[in-house]
């Protein structure tokens, strides 16, 4: 393309030239923290107990955590493309608090590409997580639904605002675990009826999964026969 001849892909990482058309080089690509073994259904990364194999509870697809396995949530099953370990967290904080969306861009791509090589099951759209109209006049972008675009052009889906935020909630990152999942209860609203549908939740970062799980069931509420999620980086 003529835009690579005047500006040519560059790694965000380390400045070397970018590779494949991508603003990460080759190295760099080649260091990020990939998931690997992780839930199926929660995609919370699982070690492997030496001498012992796996020693995880399976359902048909693969490994269930214990939580999972102990009160499934209301989504079928998540993907993250990585680790939320380095680069990552700098990765993101540039795309979400710094504006570079030539980052959110290169995520998005990453991510559209760990969904094809898992060959996940294709849902009929994409629902990014809505952030409240005070945290996006202060942003002055919603990254899930950048995100969303990205992925959603690559994969060839439909993103579709169907949840909307119903309060300004407090960050997740400040709150405890139990915090977390009180603190959102009644903060999402269903936009349109999916009765039948298969939707995916796209998601910058997972750490509890207690937004994703919230949305879900707002989803499932609505109508929607199977909730999937998809996001970025799951932390460990």
């Amino acid at each position: 393309m003529a835009a690579d001849l005047i500006f040519p892909p560059t790694c965000i990482l380390c400045g070397a030239p970018g590779d494949d058309g991508h603003d990460l080089c080759a190295g760099c690509a080649a260091e990020l923290p990939v998931l690997g073994r992780a839930c199926v259904r929660c995609a919370l990364p699982l070690p492997v107990v030496a001498g012992h194999g796996d020693a995880h509870a399976h359902d048909d697809d693969g490994p269930l955590c214990g939580d999972c396995r102990r009160k499934p949530p209301a989504f079928t099953r998540a993907h993250a493309a990585f680790r939320y370990e380095p680069p990552l967290p700098t990765l993101v904080a540039g795309f979400k608090f710094n504006g570079r969306l030539n980052t959110l861009r290169l995520m998005g791509e990453l991510l559209a590409t760990s969904l094809h090589d898992a060959a996940v099951t294709r849902p009929a759209c994409i629902i990014p997580v809505p952030l409240h109209m005070q945290r996006l006049r202060e942003r002055g972008y919603d990254q899930a639904l950048e995100l969303a675009r990205v992925v959603g052009r690559a994969l060839d889906l439909p993103v579709v605002a169907a949840c909307e935020r119903t309060r300004a909630t407090p960050p997740q990152t400040a709150l405890e675990r139990q915090a977390r999942q009180h603190n959102l209860l009644g903060a999402f609203r269903a936009a349109a009826d999916l009765t039948g549908a298969h939707v995916a939740v796209l998601d910058d970062v997972i750490t509890t999964a207690s937004t994703v799980g919230e949305v879900a069931r707002t989803l499932r509420r609505a109508g929607a026969r199977r909730v999937d999620i998809w996001c970025l980086a799951r932390t460990p």
